[in-house]
């Protein structure tokens, strides 16, 4: 290769990502904009959920048991009700998420030493939520139902001793904190989506320009146009990387326990894979439009959807999973959240680095091979 003319065809591309607006905006704004967007409206906690009381009972032990949901950092009380018709009514309009119904004879049961029903009512259109805060109410009867045997036993003078006593630990993400794993997930789906739209275009934009012609005419190799193509949009995704590491650190405050350098290596290699892809589409397609609409859809639903990002690939279908494996993003979503939730290097995660330099060769020569130097 010639590096005088490649380094020419790198500054000619510099130069006209700088004076278009849009090629600018896409490479350094939309991925500040989504990061914001999906970091602050895409999450998996569940806490002050929405409840309504209606207590029948209207004692001072049925009050007791309420407040321990009311105390409760996972609860807010919206309001109480005194039928079901409120209840019914709350539950469609959205202002509670679950119902507390407390019967009458709660006290009295309680102070008999029997058991007392009470009526949890919950809204399942959100199976996953619904499960969480029902997790949740089960924790709190639980203690509820702790304190009382205590009281019990204090009153005949009996010892109360656990016969099982759980201490969970939890390793890597110790608040469980869903920001923590869906940050570092989401830098790789949205570094793929933006490094293959911006190389999807650059060889379409010549061909439909009149350029390519031109550069055609000049000694330049097919592999140097390719090189010459690839490098500008990879100085301008490590600077992608750069403001993504910046705002995970400062304004998410995700954990870095890994090495730095390592997680730039890495990206830098998966962005060799993302932009190798993109100039494979745009040099098959030669249409900016064609090349922005199939870069955009074998790149954001596979990294979404197939990568492990957002829904566990465990839980697929066997052919699902499959399918997972040609998907360069589950690789590097397992590298970013290894490197940044548990701090572990190359010993561990070499399987997918690997994967990342195999598929980076083969994008890349299929995209060499297919340019041609010839007018069609």
């Amino acid at each position: 290769m010639n590096l005088r003319r490649i380094k020419t065809l790198v500054w000619k591309e510099f130069i006209q990502v700088v004076r278009d607006f849009r090629s600018l905006w896409m490479a350094v704004a939309i991925p500040v904009i989504l990061l914001t967007l999906f970091g602050y409206a895409l999450t998996l906690d569940v806490d002050q959920v929405p409840f309504v009381v209606w207590d029948q009972s209207n004692t001072a032990a049925s009050r007791d048991f309420a407040l321990h949901f009311k105390g409760s950092p996972y609860f807010k009380l919206a309001g109480t009700c005194a039928d079901y018709r409120c209840i019914d009514r709350m539950i469609d309009q959205g202002h509670a998420l679950m119902a507390l119904v407390i019967p009458k004879g709660f006290s009295s049961l309680l102070e008999q030493g029997n058991r007392a029903p009470v009526q949890l009512l919950v809204d399942g259109s959100d199976s996953n939520t619904a499960s969480i805060a029902m997790g949740y109410a089960d924790a709190i009867n639980a203690a509820y139902n702790k304190t009382l045997l205590q009281l019990r036993l204090n009153s005949l003078d009996a010892p109360f001793i656990e016969p099982l006593r759980l201490l969970p630990r939890v390793w890597f993400n110790e608040t469980l904190k869903s920001r923590n794993f869906i940050i570092p997930g989401l830098i790789a789906v949205i570094m793929m989506i933006v490094s293959a739209l911006l190389t999807g275009l650059t060889v379409a934009r010549e061909w439909e320009r009149g350029t390519m012609e031109q550069l055609i005419s000049t000694p330049m190799k097919a592999s140097e146009l390719i090189v010459g193509k690839f490098i500008p949009y990879f100085a301008i995704g490590m600077l992608d990387v750069l403001i993504a590491v910046l705002m995970a650190q400062f304004l998410f405050h995700v954990p870095l326990r890994g090495n730095v350098f390592l997680l730039f290596t890495v990206s830098g290699l998966f962005l060799s894979v993302t932009l190798g892809w993109g100039l494979f589409v745009s040099i098959v397609t030669k249409s900016q439009f064609m090349a922005s609409q199939i870069a955009f859809i074998t790149t954001f639903l596979p990294a979404f959807l197939l990568s492990g990002f957002a829904f566990p690939i465990a839980n697929m279908p066997g052919v699902i999973q499959i399918m997972t494996f040609f998907v360069p993003a589950r690789y590097f979503v397992t590298i970013l959240k290894g490197i940044y939730l548990k701090g572990i290097g190359v010993q561990v995660l070499w399987p997918q680095i690997a994967a990342l330099m195999l598929f980076s060769v083969v994008l890349t020569t299929a995209a060499n091979r297919k340019f041609k130097k010839t007018i069609v």
